[in-house]
């Protein structure tokens, strides 16, 4: 069952990109990328709900493609699960550090794999829930100013505002 969410893979290695992609599909819509430089290319293209991004690379590693993302206003609210065959609690907790939601460890076990995407996929599409209920109701506010006295309203106005405020600050570390 496919359904609308892009994950974007990032891995120089073709055969750890086909395990994911095999693993992924169909229930996502999977795009690949084999450097740095084409990760951060491809996630302004596509803003894909998730990136999937290998640690170990060369020219650009997935430290350095995660802090450039993370400064980057059009895809700095994108997850980013590191994939790696490292088992050192010193560079996973560097990669949490820098922003990274969460870690796969390699060689891939297809269920924690699922699990673990499906968890950031679920809080994606969560917050994207809530941002067009707040959306709405800011409308709403608009729509019932115009027939009333709008210092009813500055109190919700700022209850909206408060709840825009955190929204937006819970996807970002």
């Amino acid at each position: 069952m496919e359904n609308s969410n892009i994950i974007l893979i990032v891995d120089d290695d073709s055969s750890n990109l086909m395990a994911l992609i095999s693993i992924l599909q169909p229930e996502y819509k999977v795009y690949t990328a084999k450097s740095g430089a084409s990760a951060l290319d491809k996630a302004g293209m596509l803003l894909p709900d998730l990136v999937l991004l290998d640690v170990i690379m060369p020219d650009m590693n997935g430290f350095d493609v995660i802090a450039k993302l993370k400064k980057t206003d059009k895809i700095k609210e994108i997850p980013v699960i590191f994939i790696t065959g490292m088992n050192e609690s010193d560079t996973e907790g560097m990669g949490l550090a820098l922003g990274a939601a969460d870690y796969i460890h390699k060689p891939f076990n297809a269920t924690i794999v699922k699990e673990r995407i499906l968890r950031q996929i679920q809080i994606v599409n969560q917050k994207r829930d809530m941002l067009i209920a707040v959306e709405e109701i800011e409308s709403s506010v608009k729509a019932l100013e115009s027939e009333y006295d709008g210092a009813q309203f500055a109190a919700l106005r700022e209850k909206l505002q408060f709840l825009r405020e955190r929204l937006s600050k819970s996807g970002s570390k």
